[in-house]
């Protein structure tokens, strides 16, 4: 009988297998929606940059509805041009970018709708095991009925998880700006799943 192979930290190879940079736009195809870009830095507990992190993100298309076999409304047609699933590379710098589309609100397991926000994970050097977050919309009204981030208590450990807006100058999407700090003071609020 064999083990199960132990974790290992993210190998010297890594980052240059996954550098593919079509995976960071998921609006190329030009899907129906709201274009948004989300951008931010990965910082480690001493706030320096981490230069080589891996985003994987998931989400529900502008309708509310996942392109899986789970979605109760998987009978419904997903338009294909949207695959609601990327990665981004984070650079020297700690900065990461990517574009999508604003998603809509989902049915939650007790039948309650959530916010709009989008699944992360987090794969980089020194990780035994990706990180697990989730990117709310700053202002959005949803967030004060959504039950999991309405249910964190602590309003600075909630405030880690909401993407805030800026200017990103004229005819250029929105864009949200989302920092993710790995542990230390600010700690973005990371699920154990």
């Amino acid at each position: 009988m064999h083990a199960g192979t132990p974790s290992q930290t993210i190998g010297p190879f890594f980052h240059f297998a996954l550098d593919q940079p079509e995976w960071s736009d998921l609006t190329a195809n030009a899907p129906p929606g709201e274009k948004i870009v989300i951008e931010g830095q990965v910082l480690d507990g001493d706030r320096a940059p981490v230069d080589d992190a891996l985003l994987e993100f998931w989400q529900a298309n502008p309708e509310g509805r996942y392109d899986h076999t789970e979605d109760a409304q998987v009978h419904e047609r997903i338009d294909p041009r949207f695959r609601g699933f990327g990665r981004a590379l984070s650079d020297a710098q700690g900065r990461y970018q990517f574009t999508t589309l604003r998603p809509g609100r989902v049915e939650g397991r007790d039948g309650a709708l959530l916010a709009p926000h989008l699944n992360l994970a987090i794969f980089a050097r020194g990780l035994l095991k990706q990180l697990v977050t989730r990117i709310y919309f700053a202002g959005d009204p949803a967030n004060e009925t959504d039950p999991l981030l309405s249910g964190i208590a602590d309003l600075t450990a909630r405030r880690t998880l909401l993407a805030v807006r800026h200017d990103a100058g004229a005819g250029r999407p929105a864009t949200y700006r989302f920092n993710i700090v790995l542990q230390g003071a600010g700690e973005t609020v990371f699920f154990d799943i």
